[in-house]
């Protein structure tokens, strides 16, 4: 910039002063910023005093997986309610189509439908096989298999009871139990005598309602 005046000199002279005071106040603030983060990282020390760090002694890994949470009181509310639902106590005599062989159809479920299972024109998608258990642990076990068939998706399942050859005086003690406790059970519509090919007097094939998942 040429000078061509005394007004040009007194210009540049404070353009000159007034870049020299922004630098002064940047630099001031940059101090005062520093000097308060220096305060506040040794605060604590000025609180509380010197402290020095506690010896690192050798140290255990725990490495092992830890176990999946259960849904325990779920677990508890479906026990409860298999109990509830499915009593040694039901009368299913009043409930069964008596033929030559016993089966069960809910009321809408058509004759034809029991003459299909009987024929095996359903394919079978699972089994249950009951032998060896007591009556408490059978319950049990059928009512968590259809569950898990009904969430499957499985519309035909056979469950084995036996035909009792190995209970004392020969009696069929869980088939008609099996009868009862798959009458209370909702999710079934009906239910035959298998084919001799599928277990016979031995076992039921049950048809399941339709998944609503």
């Amino acid at each position: 910039m040429k000078v061509k005046s005394l007004q040009d000199l007194a210009a540049i002279r404070k353009q000159v002063n007034d870049a020299a005071l922004a630098a002064a106040a940047a630099e001031k603030a940059r101090i005062e910023a520093t000097q308060k983060a220096e305060a506040e990282r040794h605060m604590f020390v000025r609180a509380v005093g010197a402290v020095k760090p506690i010896p690192v002694k050798a140290r255990v890994l725990n490495l092992s997986k830890r176990p999946e949470p259960r849904p325990l009181q779920q677990d508890l509310d479906d026990q409860a309610a298999l109990q509830e639902s499915m009593s040694d106590e039901f009368d299913v005599s009043t409930l069964l189509d008596v033929d030559d062989q016993l089966s069960f159809r809910r009321p809408g479920i058509g004759t034809d439908i029991t003459r299909k299972l009987r024929k095996g024109e359903w394919s079978l998608q699972g089994q249950l096989d009951l032998h060896g258990l007591r009556s408490d642990e059978a319950r049990e076990a059928l009512g968590q298999f259809v569950r898990d068939a009904k969430r499957m998706g499985w519309r035909c399942v056979r469950v084995v009871h036996g035909k009792g050859l190995g209970s004392p005086g020969k009696e069929p003690v869980l088939k008609s139990k099996v009868q009862r406790w798959l009458v209370q059970k909702n999710e079934v519509l009906a239910f035959v005598q298998a084919k001799p090919s599928d277990g016979g007097a031995g076992a039921l094939v049950v048809l399941l309602g339709p998944s609503n998942v």
